[in-house]
């Protein structure tokens, strides 16, 4: 089995019964990366992977502190035995970090997983935050509204992605430029 084969099973398997928008989510996320095949190169499965499985912390089955990038890659690593550049993309995907500060997990996820390249971290972050809950596209700017609705803006979550926000458009801007150079001159950056 394949890298993307496993990802999706293993996925399914935690996220589609307990929580099946999460699963959609995943699902869009992993398409959206799919999409980025031109700029991502060789990594292009890799990212595939990191995006169906970046929400897997969620499932009831593996969530233990609550803070699912952390709990996602911890069971990835420990449990899976998984390519250590899927775990440290599912660590550190969306601004991981900044939502772990705010958590008080930041020093537990910058000392247990270290970052990816940045230009993957960059794609990954791109393809959650234009992905709705339910797998369509959107827009940076629509998600975010749409993160700080769902949760409020004073909880924990929309405090983060308040704070975020700043970078999320940042990587998205740098990954469709990159996409858009592809398309100038059909060569990958």
């Amino acid at each position: 089995m394949g890298l993307t084969e496993w990802a999706y099973s293993l996925s399914e398997s935690l996220l589609s019964d307990p929580l099946p928008r999460r699963w959609a989510h995943s699902l869009g996320v992993a398409k959206r990366a799919r999409s980025l095949g031109p700029i991502a190169g060789h990594d292009a499965e890799l990212l595939e992977a990191a995006a169906v499985l970046h929400d897997i912390g969620y499932s009831p089955a593996i969530a233990t502190t609550g803070f699912h990038p952390l709990d996602g890659a911890r069971f990835l690593r420990d449990q899976e035995g998984a390519d250590e550049r899927v775990v440290r993309l599912v660590a550190h995907h969306s601004c991981a970090l900044l939502e772990a500060e705010e958590r008080g997990l930041r020093q537990e996820l910058e000392g247990e997983f270290e970052l990816e390249r940045p230009d993957l971290v960059d794609a990954l972050l791109y393809c959650d935050m234009t992905t709705t809950p339910d797998g369509t596209r959107t827009t940076p700017a629509e998600r975010l509204d749409e993160i700080v609705q769902r949760y409020g803006p004073a909880t924990i979550v929309g405090r983060f992605i308040q704070r975020a926000a700043p970078e999320i458009h940042a990587a998205s801007k740098r990954v469709e430029y990159r996409l858009a150079q592809v398309t100038a001159d059909g060569q990958p950056m």
